[in-house]
């Protein structure tokens, strides 16, 4: 369970913003997520700005730049996760192997997060200043939504849950 887990929140955050790309050029991921929410979101924001062709071309180039420079990365990661995860705890060099995994997991994750800004940073440019200003305000927005819903959820608690016996 737990290699199946991080391996799909490896490759989810990996390839967060290539979905992205994908949605802005009309694509469809199958519900992978881009920064906390869905795709459909992110292709509803880049509608709203009404992103030209160069535009889309331009993230589109980027996001497959990215995926393509991390992928050995994340291959020799999941490699390396998939011979851990066949030794047993009594094995010679279980504790040994597992201390390595978990550096290449921590080195792996700020190259995922130094990425992602990377990719992140690449894409704003291609934004003009209302464009940027829009996709602020939409953010702005969004956070007002989630913390009415958060002021919704306090006031409005779920009911136990019985305990039939």
């Amino acid at each position: 369970m737990r290699k199946t887990t991080s391996l799909g929140f490896i490759l989810a955050s990996a390839m967060a913003l290539t979905g992205a790309a994908y949605a802005a050029t009309g694509g469809h991921d199958g519900g992978r997520h881009f920064g906390g929410h869905g795709h459909h979101g992110m292709h509803e924001a880049f509608a709203k700005l009404n992103l030209t062709d160069a535009q889309k071309a331009s993230i589109k180039q980027i996001t497959q730049a990215s995926r393509e420079q991390n992928k050995g990365q994340w291959q020799a990661l999941r490699t390396q996760r998939e011979a851990f995860e066949q030794m047993t705890p009594d094995q010679v060099g279980y504790q040994a192997a597992a201390a390595r995994l978990a550096q290449v997991e921590g080195q792996a994750t700020q190259a995922r997060i130094e990425q992602r800004a990377k990719v992140k940073a690449q894409i704003y440019a291609v934004l003009t200043p209302a464009q940027k200003a829009q996709l602020a305000t939409m953010r702005s927005e969004r956070e007002a939504r989630r913390e009415q819903w958060k002021e919704f959820r306090k006031s409005h608690p779920a009911p136990a849950a019985s305990t039939a016996q």
